[in-house]
């Protein structure tokens, strides 16, 4: 028998189990699109009840016969409750609501909350292929949508901003749809082995079509970045190295080529003096945000969740303004402080590139050091135990380097996209021993 968690017996509760963490995922990645159908805005939060509900619900039901998958879990609840803990300390520090807690809490833990669902549902082949089969859907969908976004309704003559993919109605959905069908084709292009190369180069070239369309050049240096960073941990393995230098290179190669042709906007960008200016806008919130520190507890515990740059305190409080006053949310001069600083520099509307509002900048600034480093343990314990090859952990970094960008670690449609890839991963790797040990 092999050493799994295990749920009833019964192939229905398999089943029911891994379907109702797709139906609540989908909460997640299609609410601006029914939002866009006439559902009332209230639907983008609806992820935040299902998600934990389902989460509860297998917990409830898993009967663990693995030590090292019990270990996994119990470090991720440990990891949840470091975080919730530190987050109402920030929160008495700094008078920030309940509300504000509640909602910063689901934004940092709940890709964890579903990455611990996955990863305790026992899925046999026929049920791990059904879940990772839905899970390209869900990619395939939002694909198709920018597509007929651009190729069909022509929105990019317009603003290729307006190419969100099914993020529609979304400040950075551009982005947001074009790294989740980025990240699609690099999963699909390296595990979809058994179709034919000329299916899943189609899939790559539809999304660099995408990408282009949306103008998501970060997107290529991110990826670039976290290869780059790969390389570096390789830096033992020779053979590993070279393979990942020549892909690098061939990486290189493409952002030169599509920088002399349909993405001029790299050469600009390119400029020395931009850059620099750019990069002391991006930093301006570490000199900002410790003029408003009251104690010398704020250092570790910074100014309170939802209170400085992150994507709670940096717009969903303004945007939601009106749903949230009534429930006690909180506000703070430090993140108009930030807004202001990044208003008065030309570079500020120009590009998300320079924006000082970034992930691992907002966690630090509401949640000070000690959150920080409690976050990053999350991905410390992901990386350890949840990533089995070199695509998982690649996976990982790529979501490290967007956090230097703009709030996308807080972005629940491509936070818990991602999650759910890396448990798809370990589920696909833990299938294999199973299926070799029987």
């Amino acid at each position: 028998m092999s050493a799994e968690a295990t749920l009833p017996r019964s192939r229905k509760g398999y089943i029911t189990s891994s379907n109702l963490v797709l139906l609540a995922f989908a909460t997640a990645f299609f609410p601006r699109v029914l939002a866009g159908l006439g559902a009332p805005s209230t639907i983008n939060f609806l992820h935040f009840a299902t998600i934990p509900f389902v989460c509860g619900f297998v917990l409830s039901k898993v009967r663990f016969k693995d030590p090292n998958q019990l270990s996994i879990t119990t470090g991720i609840l440990f990891n949840l409750a470091a975080l919730l803990t530190v987050m109402t300390a920030s929160a008495l520090l700094n008078s920030a609501g309940l509300i504000n807690v509640i909602l910063d809490f689901m934004l940092l833990g709940e890709p964890f909350i579903l990455l611990l669902a996955i990863v305790c549902i026992p899925m046999s082949p026929a049920s791990l292929e059904q879940f990772r089969t839905q899970w390209m859907r869900f990619a395939l969908a939002n694909l198709l949508f920018a597509l007929c976004q651009s190729l069909i309704l022509r929105l990019d003559s317009q603003n290729a901003d307006l190419i969100k993919g099914v993020f529609v109605g979304q400040g950075s959905g551009h982005v947001v749809g074009a790294s989740v069908s980025m990240t699609f084709a690099v999963y699909y292009f390296a595990t979809a082995k058994n179709r034919p190369t000329w299916i899943r180069a189609s899939i790559v070239m539809a999304v660099f079509v995408h990408i282009i369309k949306a103008d998501a050049k970060q997107l290529l240096a991110v990826f670039l970045g976290a290869l780059l960073i790969s390389i570096l941990l390789k830096a033992k393995d020779i053979g590993k190295l070279i393979q990942y230098l020549v892909i690098a290179c061939l990486f290189v190669g493409l952002i030169v080529l599509l920088a002399n042709t349909v993405f001029r906007a790299l050469l600009i960008w390119a400029d020395l003096d931009i850059q620099r200016q750019g990069i002391e806008l991006k930093l301006v919130g570490f000199s900002i945000l410790p003029t408003y520190y009251h104690s010398p507890l704020n250092w570790l515990l910074g100014l309170g969740p939802g209170h400085t740059i992150g994507r709670l305190g940096g717009w969903m409080i303004w945007e939601y303004l009106d749903l949230l006053n009534p429930l006690g949310v909180t506000t703070s001069r430090a993140s108009v402080a930030v807004w202001t600083a990044t208003r008065e520099s030309w570079l500020g509307d120009r590009s998300s590139w320079f924006s000082p509002l970034f992930g691992w900048a907002g966690i630090w600034g509401d949640l000070g050091f000690l959150g920080l480093g409690v976050y990053l343990s999350f991905w410390l314990l992901v990386w350890r135990r949840l990533c089995p090859d070199e695509l998982s952990q690649y996976f990982v970094l790529t979501v490290v380097v967007f956090g230097t960008i703009l709030s996308q670690i807080e972005e629940p449609g491509y936070m818990l996209f991602m999650t759910g890839i890396i448990g798809l991963r370990w589920q696909e790797h833990r299938n294999k021993i199973t299926l070799k040990s029987s």
